[in-house]
Order: C-alpha cells, then structure tokens, then sequence
C-alpha cells in the first residue's frame, strides 16, 4: 500500500512508521510493535473512556485485561475503569513507552504536538485517528510510529489468543 507523495518513506514501511535510509531501517528506530512484548512496557492511551460504544474504552480495558501497565488520558474524565485518568501527557506520573491515539484526527496532532514536546516518540495511531496531516507530521517529526493497525490485534501475541 502506497500511502501517497506526503512520505519520506515508501510502500508499508510508510504506514510502519519505519524510516528507511539507504534502502535499509535506521538502526536507532524500534519496531514498535516488538515494543508490545517486553514485559517494561506502559501504555498511554489518549482517548480512554468508560463509555463502552467507544473504542478508548474497549482498547484500555484489553490492555490492561493482557496486563500491561496503562495509563488514561483523557482531559474530560476524573477516571477509567476505575484507574486515574490524566488531563494530559504531561500529566503522567511517568513517560509511556508508547503512546496509543484514539481520538478524531483533529484532536491527535494536538496529541502529537505535546508527545513531541515531551520527547515521546512512540505513537500508535488507532484506526480513524489518522489524516493526511497526521501521517505528515509523524514523518516530519521522525516519530517512531504504526498507524492504521489496532493495537489489540497486534497485542495478542503476549496475551496467548
């Protein structure tokens, strides 16, 4: 899949989030799905809800059902599942290894902004949180990223199913 002339990189490799360098992956990029089977790995998920319609509510609860370490961020809830949730990044009472969006385009280069501004690189953006723009300001930016690939089918493999 070609995502279009808006990409430093080409074919999957572009929606990967892997840069490529002399036909080859920088060395200095993670894969960011192999970062879903260390057993250090927290998981912000911007978005996260208690509303079961939605998938920030699905996705946090499948997480952390799989038991990884997850955070909810959401600036319009106090809690999460009965977890804390953060008004923000910058909120967090410790650095995501990865960053998870599930939240309308227009709200994600928010999100990316402040990822960036807080130095996280690791993003996963859940289907429907990406837009031309999006995927342009990730490969600006050299984010370390995978979009238009959900988390909870990629996250299987630790849980066993």
């Amino acid at each position: 899949m070609d995502p279009g002339p808006a990409f430093r990189t080409v074919g999957f490799a572009a929606w990967a989030g892997m840069i490529l360098k002399d036909g080859s992956v920088d060395a200095s990029m993670n894969d960011i799905a192999t970062l879903l089977h260390r057993d250090d790995t927290t998981v912000a998920v911007v978005g996260a809800t208690d509303d079961p319609r939605k998938y920030g509510s699905v996705i946090y609860r499948d997480l952390k059902n799989k038991g990884f370490q997850v955070y909810a961020v959401n600036p319009n809830r106090e809690t999460v599942d009965g977890d804390p949730s953060y008004k923000s990044l910058a909120a967090l009472p410790v650095s995501p290894t990865i960053v998870n969006i599930v939240v309308p385009p227009e709200s994600t280069l928010q999100v990316l902004q402040g990822a960036l501004s807080l130095g996280l690189h690791n993003v996963w953006v859940q289907p429907g949180a990406e837009s031309p723009e999006v995927m342009t300001f990730l490969n600006e930016n050299e984010f370390n990223y995978l979009a238009n690939s959900c988390i909870m089918v990629r996250s299987r493999l630790r849980a066993g199913q």
